[in-house]
């Protein structure tokens, strides 16, 4: 079974994005769903989840500080930022984690749910 944690603030996303991906992966999904990426980093390394889609733009902490607080060495998944930022700046920074994978523009499309889980 694969494990999958989506964090971004708007439910909507969330939702739209779970259901994507379902309809879409062969494999069985567990899902964790977080609001707060603040709260995610204190579970993610319980949960030890394959991938993990990464809003940037939210209160108290953001994609970008959970970034920063990451610890690679306790967790092996494949991070995407999922954004609705078409800023060429957030672009090139998220180039500079290596930890992310690809930077994906909200909402996610079947393309790159095949690409990704394929």
């Amino acid at each position: 079974m694969l494990t999958i944690v989506l964090i971004d603030d708007d439910p909507i996303s969330t939702f739209v994005t779970e259901k994507l991906i379902s309809k879409n992966v062969k494999e069985p999904c567990k899902f964790f769903k977080y609001q707060s990426a603040k709260k995610a980093l204190n579970e993610i390394y319980d949960i030890k989840p394959n991938y993990l889609f990464l809003d940037l733009n939210m209160p108290e902490m953001t994609g970008w500080d959970f970034l920063d607080n990451f610890d690679t060495e306790k967790n092996e998944a494949e991070i995407y930022i999922l954004s609705s930022s078409v800023d060429e700046r957030d672009i090139n920074k998220a180039s500079h984690y290596q930890v992310v994978k690809d930077y994906l523009s909200k909402p996610l499309i079947k393309k790159y749910i095949q690409s990704i889980f394929s």
